[in-house]
């Protein structure tokens, strides 16, 4: 926008083109003839540009005036409209279109970005329906609220400070943890259903575990008892974000230890490989999405269906991190800091990352040298595994904790013979 523009030009220009947009995509929703909506391109541009004069002249009752009259005509446009068209979209579009005219002379951006936000949800109505009605199952729905009530109400209100009785823990931590944990589910759920029932828990479980590998392997956990017939596809998942815990490794260590980096990338590399074979190989014995007999799947599930996220074990696993941090609080009184390797390995029980980067962080200032180093890295990967086997465990039962464990176990072994062949890795 030209900076030397009047602001009510500014404005009014903005006015105009909102008008004009949202009303270019009513005129050509409202038809023709006897049955045609009342409000088309003219009066969209019209209530636009009232509302512009109405905030231009800075008459505040002036303004309240025109919005009432739009109201009215709102109204009176709806009372005659046909029967057989009982919605009001047009009608609030309308009123809408003349506060976006109010709000451009004030601020011209916002004004834009509105008018578009509107164009586009009118104009994605076909899409929207069919997305609301056919593309998701009530319990969908209902988990989807859930989650937004979780983030947008509950999240928010759950206090930021440590508490002693958690172990130190943060129970805003705590609770995001629940959230990230129901969301991954919700993501493994959406790629399975839109990559297939092998690609998309693979795909979802590499991505989400850059995120948190603990997490995702709870959220494979749950779906493995929600859909056991789909069982090797959520466990080749669950294998998968260990490669991401690998890369994740290298990624911070480039941050804050670049020289123990590069040292580390090979058996990273190995580890990460390893995971990731398991990983595919145990989703390829996940059987294909046959067709049913009768037809083509429905598009929705049964009403009656449950929904993707298991509250439940979501819960069950964040109360999990917090007995782990209750126990490295009581370890660590007892022990004191004395070992660099076993207070990175108490740390990584509840965050494996954490207890890298310190080592990182330990290495470059020279309080430690590269090859302790390497070694501890490799035990806050290993110790931590154990935390992931165990909330395997509780979300998906003994077999698949057993399978997770065993991927773990080989990822970890590959990591740790090609650690000790790197010159120095000894202590």
């Amino acid at each position: 926008m030209p900076p030397d523009l009047p602001p009510d030009v500014l404005g009014g220009s903005v006015a105009l083109g909102a008008g004009l947009l949202i009303g270019l995509e009513r005129e050509r929703r409202k038809g023709r003839g006897a049955g045609r909506q009342a409000a088309g391109i003219r009066s969209f541009t019209l209530a636009a540009l009232a509302g512009a004069l109405a905030q231009g002249l800075q008459q505040p009752t002036l303004v309240a005036l025109a919005g009432a009259v739009i109201v009215v005509l709102s109204a009176l446009a709806y009372w005659r409209s046909p029967r057989n068209d009982p919605g009001l979209t047009t009608e609030l579009a309308l009123f809408v279109t003349f506060l976006i005219g109010v709000l451009a002379m004030r601020q011209p951006a916002w004004g834009a970005g509105a008018a578009a936000i509107v164009a586009g949800l009118l104009a994605a109505r076909e899409r929207l329906h069919r997305f609301a009605t056919r593309a998701m199952s009530e319990g969908e729905l209902h988990d989807a609220l859930l989650l937004a009530a979780l983030v947008l109400v509950v999240l928010p209100l759950t206090p930021a400070e440590p508490i002693a009785g958690l172990g130190g823990l943060v129970p805003r931590t705590l609770v995001l943890l629940a959230v990230l944990i129901l969301a991954l589910q919700g993501a493994g759920h959406v790629a399975g259903r839109w990559l297939g029932p092998r690609a998309g828990p693979l795909l979802a479980g590499l991505l989400s575990g850059f995120v948190s590998s603990t997490a995702t392997v709870a959220s494979m956990g749950t779906r493995v008892r929600a859909e056991p017939a789909r069982r090797a596809a959520w466990e080749g998942g669950a294998m998968m974000s260990t490669a991401a815990t690998w890369v994740q490794v290298v990624v911070m260590l480039l941050a804050v230890a670049p020289t123990l980096a590069l040292r580390v990338a090979p058996a990273a590399a190995a580890g990460a490989g390893v995971a990731a074979l398991t990983g595919l190989w145990r989703g390829r014995q996940s059987p294909p999405d046959a067709p049913s007999p009768a037809g083509p799947r429905p598009r929705v599930p049964a009403p009656d269906r449950a929904g993707p996220l298991r509250v439940r074990a979501a819960l069950i696993v964040a109360l999990l991190l917090v007995g782990v941090a209750l126990l490295v609080r009581g370890a660590q009184a007892l022990m004191g800091d004395t070992g660099v390797l076993a207070g990175a390995a108490l740390g990584a029980l509840a965050d494996a990352h954490a207890a890298v980067a310190s080592l990182g962080t330990l290495q470059t200032s020279g309080r430690i040298d590269s090859a302790l180093a390497l070694g501890g890295v490799l035990m806050a990967v290993a110790t931590n595994s154990v935390t992931r086997v165990v909330a395997a465990g509780v979300a998906g039962g003994a077999a698949y904790a057993r399978r997770v464990g065993l991927s773990l176990l080989a990822s970890g072994a590959a990591a740790g013979a090609v650690m000790a062949l790197l010159p120095g890795a000894a202590p």
